[in-house]
């Protein structure tokens, strides 16, 4: 039964990238998750939800029966996985259903069987199954990369919003107090003027609400010129945090390479190992070879470097055992042995 489970676990893992299996059972997720949304959004075509909906009911009950499986084995074959401390038969399994890939997994099947059990509103339903959407990060390097990101990056992008928040709260109580007597209604209370504060912040600008006194125009105008960076500054922290991971990223990858090039031959092993390794990574074939050539030269440049320092260090040598009058080849050691005591004084 361990074996099963085992094998289960690498079918199932994406890191197993040599089996396949394991990609052939990656491809049919990934294809099935993409027809359920396109499944979703068609269903919402009257013409074909009326014609249709026997055919999207049969394909919503295959997805359900597959993703349902899914999960139970994920769960069940949670406990191998090597990474985690997932190893108790209960507690393990517990801890891998609270993770948040675990949490989608769950929530894209549950609208079906809520459907089952329950008079829910259908509509809601339809909108929660679009949430199979987020089980494509499991398979894509660039969003587990995003995800990454946001996850270092987690306590910067958090001061800047608590900042964001609190110019909001400031801009919106200050343009009530403004703006209340003049435009009650549009400016009735200070929620109320948070809506035309994020429009204004984020330079939307609907229109919809706008400031007419003197001193509502004077902080409309010291709001939008403050805004301009503070609203773009989780932008940029997020841009230098995926810059900084893409290049940590190739660094990795670098180490990969100079590894398999240490005895400056790649064996086919070593080669399955970079492609496993640049697959793994995220990095395109283009950017792959890129690094693999620039690592070559960087080795040929080093070997050189070494050669033509023992070259340096031979003619040294050569030139310091030289006579200097007549230019032949001295043994000074011999020499100062055979010297005699007074000449050596």
């Amino acid at each position: 039964m361990q074996k099963i489970r085992k094998r289960a676990f690498e079918v199932l893992d994406i890191g197993a990238r040599g089996d396949r299996l394991s990609r052939f059972v990656d491809i049919f997720l990934i294809c099935l998750i993409s027809l359920n949304v396109l499944s979703v959004i068609l269903e919402t075509l009257p013409f074909l939800q009326n014609r249709y909906l026997f055919l999207f009911s049969g394909f919503e009950t295959f997805s359900v029966i597959i993703f349902s499986f899914e999960y139970v084995t994920r769960v069940w074959c949670s406990i191998e996985n090597p990474e985690t401390d997932h190893n108790h038969p209960f507690w393990g399994r517990l801890r891998y259903m609270l993770t948040p890939m675990a949490l989608i997994d769950l929530i894209v099947i549950l609208p079906f069987y809520l459907t089952l059990f329950f008079t829910v509103d259908l509509r809601f339903m339809r909108v929660l199954r679009l949430l199979r959407v987020f089980r494509l990060t499991r398979y894509s390097s660039s969003m587990s990369l995003l995800l990454t990101v946001l996850k270092d990056e987690a306590k910067s992008i958090g001061a800047a919003l608590f900042v964001l928040c609190m110019l909001i709260i400031m801009a919106s109580s200050l343009t009530y107090l403004a703006e209340h007597k003049a435009q009650p209604e549009a400016f009735k209370s200070i929620p109320h003027a948070m809506w035309w504060a994020i429009i204004t912040m984020t330079s939307v600008g609907y229109g919809d609400v706008t400031p007419v006194t003197v001193l509502g125009k004077m902080l409309a105008s010291v709001i939008s010129i403050i805004s301009v960076g503070l609203v773009a500054l989780p932008a940029g922290i997020l841009a230098s945090g995926y810059s900084e991971a893409i290049r940590q990223r190739r660094v990795q990858f670098e180490k990969v390479v100079d590894d398999a090039l240490e005895d400056g031959v790649i064996t086919p092993e070593e080669e399955l190992e970079l492609q496993e390794s640049r697959e793994t990574l995220g990095l395109d074939l283009a950017e792959a070879e890129t690094i693999l050539e620039s690592s070559r030269n960087r080795k040929i440049d080093k070997e050189i470097g070494q050669m033509i320092s023992v070259a340096e260090r031979e003619m040294k040598t050569a030139l310091n055992n030289r006579c200097p009058h007549c230019g032949k080849v001295v043994d000074w050691r011999h020499e100062k042995r055979s010297r005699p005591r007074n000449q050596m004084d």
